[in-house]
This record gives structure tokens, sequence and C-alpha cells, in this order.
């Protein structure tokens, strides 16, 4: 592969796709429209605005904003100057925006809005390095900047004849192109140094994989970018399209995305294994409000087309039978589900925590090209990812080209490419720790690999449960067993040096009172005697596979909704085990027995 940068990879797209649109985005309910050419002029002109605030090559800038175009305007700019994007999450509170600045001594902060503003200014009070505020949009608030006003700042401070091509080509592969901290999970976070080259690489070698599979990316596809782009699992989407030549529409959130999936008729997006439960869980509902005949049909169709998929995923030959069945669902009842998602989506990815095979067997039966993928913040983020018609379900599919994977003596999955960062931003240890002196990165996560190259995760190394007994219990294949149930939301298994596993529960408390506890007051409804024992019956009958030292002797119904604003999930809405069991510790403690 031709080693590239961020900012080639960008200019060779304007100059073949121009006029072609690179981003939509709604305003005033109306979606506007920003050509590749348009794209690069406001990238040039707010890089040379950064200019003018004294950011140079290497210099960070920290962007605290929620998705759009003009976080990517600013990304790409940053790319342009050779300066570091300092990406902060928007839900991060203002104590971890000052830690993230004091960090990588940011020079400037753009906010996606006044209240993300309000937090930078209580964070600038601890930052020394921060000289200058920028508001994202067209007013100015004191002596921050306005998004319009850097533009316009540019514009009366270009650049000089040929500085600005000289910029941009002027960046090398190995240059820093973003710090990404971790979740921070365990102690402070950690800034992932991702390079221009890790960066490329990843997006040329995922859309070879994605060619493999049978599914091209091409610039008549639509992404729709719902994920934080401060996130690599996002930001590659990013870096897929434009080097696709694709278009980007973005989601103003959850509130608006099933009208956005309407209107975009998106054909491709990243997201994480929670949405797509939320949305099967919207059709199944509405499946059921249809009629006792259509979700008799619809419910028969999809057995069927799903029953179909077992056997072609096992190199068998579906029954006449089923096939019959699944082509009435496809005659009657698929093709009006995908419409409700714009009808025309060709690749659908999931990423950033574990997919539940049952969601992945769902949506394919639906006709919708479901794919998992596998990756860390460390890698820029794909390992490896299902090859689109070839995706093998309950795997995270091939590894990348130029990527290496091997399975340690433990089981942990270790990788090495192109697309492994630089290291740690000022945390050489920590970097030690992570990447041996081979180049192997050791990702914390348990797996196995087939002999035709199907990686299969089965658990984080450091989640396994140590039973008193010595055995071992992998917790996450088992939360996501239960969490099949429509009754339970959530579910966290406890069980180091005990001698059984137990469980903190989140019940679904609307299934619960459509199945006739009606209890109003929620606290009150958890107690009912007659609720434990529907949740234990559902644990139970989800647990049949599991060996009996895996299975749930004693849990507690906690009155809960796990968030990421409230400190439970990750922003990809992975569970944060420790926070949860020092939140319910007294719970924990009841379950252990303690005094």
């Amino acid at each position: 592969m031709t080693e590239q940068t961020l900012t080639r990879f960008f200019q060779s797209t304007v100059a073949a796709h121009g006029s072609a649109v690179a981003m939509r985005y709604r305003e005033n309910r109306e979606w506007h429209d920003i050509t590749y050419a348009e794209l690069a002029a406001r990238v040039e002109a707010i890089a040379a605005g950064l200019k003018s605030l004294g950011v140079g090559h290497g210099d960070r800038v920290a962007i605290y904003a929620e998705n759009q175009p003009n976080w990517v305007i600013t990304d790409l700019a940053c790319h342009a100057l050779g300066a570091i994007n300092a990406s902060i999450y928007p839900t991060l509170p203002p104590p971890q925006v000052a830690f993230i600045v004091n960090d990588s001594t940011a020079k400037v902060l753009i906010a996606g809005n006044a209240k993300l503003l309000a937090n930078a200014r209580i964070a600038q009070a601890e930052c020394p390095s921060l000289s200058q505020l920028v508001v994202m949009g067209s007013v100015a608030d004191g002596d921050a900047l306005s998004f319009t006003q850097l533009e316009e700042r540019g514009k009366t401070h270009p650049f000089g004849p040929g500085e600005y091509e000289a910029s941009w080509k002027g960046v090398q592969p190995d240059d820093i192109a973003s710090l990404i901290y971790t979740s921070g999970t365990t102690g402070d976070p950690k800034g992932a140094m991702l390079t221009h080259k890790n960066f490329t690489s990843n997006a040329i070698n995922g859309l070879a994989l994605f060619s493999k599979g049978g599914v091209t990316i091409t610039a008549d596809d639509t992404f729709l970018s719902f994920l934080p782009l401060s996130h690599s699992f996002e930001r590659i989407g990013c870096y897929l399209a434009i080097g696709s030549g694709a278009t980007t529409a973005y989601s103003e959130g959850v509130k608006t995305l099933a009208d956005e999936m309407k209107t975009v008729q998106p054909t491709v997006m990243l997201c994480v294994p929670r949405l797509w439960e939320m949305m099967q869980e919207r059709v199944l509902a509405a499946a059921e409000k249809a009629g006792e005949m259509r979700f008799a049909i619809f419910t028969k169709s999809l057995e069927a087309a799903k029953e179909c998929i077992r056997e072609e995923q096992a190199g068998r030959h579906p029954s006449m039978a089923l096939n019959i069945q699944r082509a009435t669902g496809e005659k009657l009842v698929f093709p009006k589900i995908r419409e409700e998602f714009g009808g025309k989506f060709r690749l659908l990815v999931s990423g950033g925590a574990a997919l539940n095979p049952e969601t992945a067997l769902f949506w394919r039966a639906l006709g919708m090209n479901l794919v998992e993928g596998y990756g860390l913040t460390e890698t820029s983020p794909v390992i490896s990812i299902n090859p689109g018609h070839a995706a093998r379900i309950g795997t995270v599919g091939q590894v990348i080209n130029e990527g290496e994977v091997k399975i340690a003596p433990d089981g942990e999955i270790c990788y090495r490419g192109p697309n492994v960062m630089k290291g740690y931003w000022k945390n050489e240890q920590a970097t030690r720790d992570m990447i041996d002196d081979e180049g192997w990165l050791h990702t914390g996560d348990i797996g196995t690999l087939s002999a035709d190259g199907y990686l299969k995760i089965t658990d984080r190394k450091k989640d396994i449960i140590v039973l008193a007994n010595g055995k071992n219990v992998s917790p996450v294949p088992i939360e996501t067993k239960i969490k099949n149930s429509p009754f339970i939301t959530e579910v966290v298994l406890i069980g180091d040096k005990q001698n059984t596993i137990t469980a903190l529960v989140v019940p679904n408390k609307e299934k619960l009172r459509e199945a006739g506890f009606t209890e109003a007051d929620d606290n009150a409804l958890l107690a009912l005697p007659e609720v434990k024992k529907k949740i234990k019956s559902e644990i139970d009958a989800h647990s049949t596979a599991l060996a009996d030292f895996e299975k749930i002797k004693k849990f507690t119904l906690i009155n809960a909704v796990f968030s990421i604003d409230t400190g439970e999930l990750t922003p990809t809405l992975k569970v944060k085990r420790k926070v949860i069991l020092q939140k319910w510790a007294k719970e924990v403690a009841e379950l252990r027995g303690d005094e």
C-alpha cells in the first residue's frame, strides 16, 4: 500500500468529486448540502483562521462538539496545518474536559454550542495552555469567537501564494492526526496517538475487505453519521466516506433518527449494538400492533428466514418449504419494514461492543446486511470485519489486509499492523504495557481464530470471573444470552472468589406492566414476589445451554437506567462494571453474603 496522509486522501477526493455532495445537515428543519469543492474552500479558510491564532504543525486543537459539518471541517483544517485534533466527547463534564485540555496542552478549544462553551469556560480556569475559545455557529460569546468569525478571519488572513498547498502536502504519514482519549473506566483517560498512516491504512484496507465481500463503497453511497465523531469508530466512517467520495448526512440524535433514515435514505451506517437492539424492539412492537393475521405472517416468515440463514451459515441448503416461506415474507412483509429505514441500506456495521447473534440474525433475516466488526481506539480502530455478503454471524469477521492476529497462550488476542497507534500521549509506561517489543498490541480481549480466518471474541480478559473453586466464567456471552429476554434490559454478573454466580438485573418495567404486573410505583413493582419469580423464570429459560457453574443462582433487581450521563456506560454503550459494582455496593455485598 502506498502510504498516505489524510490531507492527500481529502484533496484527491476534492479533485475527483468536487461537484458531488460531501455533507448534508439539517437546520431549521430543512436539509442543506455542501459539495466537496465548497467543503475544501471552508477547510482552507478555517485552517487560515487557526493559523492566525497561532496554531501550527504539531499544536493541539480540542474539538468539544456534537456531530455536525463544522466538526469535520475543523478536523480537516487541523490536518492541513499538521496540527493535532484532541477530541473530547460532548457528554464529558468540565473536570474531564480540563484533564484532556491540560494533558494535550491544547491551544484552542472549539465548542459545539453555548452549553458546551459554558463547560469549557469552567475548565479553562484550570488550563494555562488554552488561549482561545471558539463556539460553533454565527454568534460570538464574550471573548469566544464564533465559528463564522474564525472562518472570516481566515479569509482576511489568507495563506500566501502556494503556502496552503505546501502546508498540507508537507504533512507526513507518521505525523499524529488525532489524540483520542480512552473512556478511562479505571483511572485517568489515556490519549491514543493516531497518525495519518494509521487512519488511511485502516480506511483503505477496510474498503478492500467490504469489496471482497461484495459491497463496494462508492461516490453514490450516503453515510448516516450518528455515533460521536470523537470516537474512533465513527471517525473511520467519516474517512471511509471521504476516501470514496460519498455523502455523509449528520443525524441530530436518537429522537430524530427514524425520520432522518426515511428522508436521507442512507446506504451505509456504523453504529453500536444497542441501537440495532432498540430498532429491533421497535419493529417487533409495531408488528404486534399490526393485527393478528399480519403478525402471524410476519412471525412465520421471519422464523423461516432465520432458519434459512442458519442452514446457509452451516453450509447446508434450506428446505423448499423454508425458502417458500421466506419468499412470502420478502413479497408481503420485509420490503415494508426496510422502507421504514429508508429502503436503501446496503451495509450496516456494528462495532464498539459485542453484537448479540440473535440481533444480527434478525436484521439479516429482514434482508438488511448487518455485519459485525472489531477493533480498539488504539488500532484506529478496525482489526477485523465481516466482509459484506460473506459475513459469519457470531464472529467479528476476517482480519483486514496488512494486519496480523495471533492468539496468546492464555487466549488473549494480539494484533500487529500499520493501524496500531504510535503510543499513548506522554505515557511511555502505558505504551509499553500495551505494545510489546515485537510490535504486538495486546488487546485485553479473549478469542479464537478459525482455520479460514474468522475471529471470534469470547470475553474481556479483565472481566473473566474466577469462582472460589477455580472455575473461570466469561460473563459477556452469558449476559448476552439472558438479555435476549424481553423482560430484562441489563444484567451484570458477579462472582469473583464466590462459590456461585450472582447478578444485578435491570428489568424492563414496561414489558412487566404489559404482562399484567400493574403496580404503578417502580420500586413497589420490583418488590413484588411475582415479578421476581417472573424474572427468575426468564433467566432460567435463557440459561439452558449453560454449565451449572455458569448459571445465576441468586440475583437482585435494581431500579435503574444505565446511561453515559450517569456513568454506567461508555460512549459506545459498554457497561462499566467497576462503576456499577461501586454504585450498588450494598446490593453486591448482600449477594456475596458479606456482613
